[in-house]
């Protein structure tokens, strides 16, 4: 993948290329630009994306809003839902515009408000729909087009069906295919069963990649530690971190570090630079809650990590509450960590 070819692009290059390795998964109301954020400093290497964002939404709604970023989140993609090619084209223009570096279509989410709106994961069973988006969005700007899928749906377990899926978004302007290597249930299970009860099915990305050598493979789906990271990085071109990123922020460091050749750095760090868009956001009147609530994993495993979690969100809460809020759950955090070694 030699990243975005648009000009406006050029200096993003380098870093959306190396960014393939590592990603954060879109999440719906979890990677906001808030999280994103804080996520750019754990992971300077990876590749981040928005929550998923209705193309309707993008031509119609709030864009200040609904495509808001800091310049620094970049390599950043925009994922988009939808299913009607001429809406799709025109949201990929608008999130070229701003300066996202991809534009993600999903095909992979199971809700019920996505199935009723002919979009997510029901895609898979429409291919040919999908590749008629997909080439509609890549007509309309020069920004990388990618698609994000799952296995099949329901109990579909035909290889072929899924590699010929794969086969036609790429033929029609994909230029890298996220594969969530479990099957998406749209009968009997809800989104957050969905993540955990359909069987992983990591062999299935292994061969697509092993056919496709020329095609970015991202694996996504039950990668929670480094060592399974690394290990699906010998058989894939990049892994995107969901869940795991998100309760365990710090193994997103790790990897990131790993996969630089940089030291980690101690979480407390890693928060207090987070500190200059804190105060800059609550001095726009937001409400220091709804950024921190974004950082409470940071402690995850650790002595004093329940601590700093209580500390952190009840205080964020409270009239008036700063950043010294986040002082005092270091603080808190620290001093329970030092009983704890004691």
């Amino acid at each position: 993948m030699t990243g975005p070819t648009n000009p406006t692009y050029d200096a993003h290059a380098d870093a959306y290329a190396a960014s393939l390795r590592l990603s954060v998964a879109p999440m719906m109301d979890w990677t906001d630009e808030h999280c994103r954020e804080f996520h750019r400093l754990l992971a300077p290497g990876a590749r981040l994306y928005t929550e998923m964002v209705h193309a309707k939404a993008v031509i119609h709604g709030d864009r200040a809003r609904l495509l808001a970023k800091t310049p620094h989140q970049s390599p950043l993609a925009l994922q988009l839902g939808g299913s009607e090619p001429d809406a799709l084209a025109q949201a990929a223009r608008i999130a070229a515009d701003h300066g996202f570096d991809e534009i993600n279509l999903n095909c992979g989410c199971p809700s019920d408000r996505v199935q009723a709106g002919r979009f997510g994961a029901c895609l898979m069973r429409e291919p040919a729909l999908v590749a008629d988006c997909v080439a509609a969005m890549a007509a309309a700007s020069e920004v990388p087009v990618t698609v994000k899928c799952r296995l099949g749906v329901d109990d579909d377990d035909d290889y072929g069906a899924f590699a010929r899926f794969v086969d036609g978004a790429v033929a029609a302007g994909a230029s890298m295919i996220v594969v969530h290597a479990r099957n998406a249930w749209l009968n009997g299970l809800s989104p957050k069963e969905n993540r955990d009860i359909p069987p992983l099915r990591y062999d299935w990305a292994h061969r697509l990649k092993r056919e496709r050598p020329a095609l970015p493979i991202v694996l996504n789906g039950g990668i929670a530690s480094q060592a399974l990271a690394f290990k699906q990085l010998a058989h894939v071109d990049g892994v995107m971190l969901g869940r795991a990123a998100y309760h365990d922020p710090y193994l997103l460091h790790t990897i990131d570090a790993a996969l630089s050749g940089a030291a980690p750095r101690p979480r407390a760090d890693l928060l207090r630079a987070l500190r200059p868009y804190v105060e800059a956001r609550m001095a726009e009147g937001v409400a220091l809650k709804h950024i921190v609530r974004h950082v409470l994993g940071l402690f995850h495993g650790q002595p004093g990590g329940r601590l700093y979690r209580q500390v952190l969100s009840e205080g964020a809460h409270l009239p008036g509450a700063d950043w010294a809020v986040v002082e005092q759950a270091l603080t808190a955090t620290e001093a329970s960590a030092a009983r704890h070694a004691a």
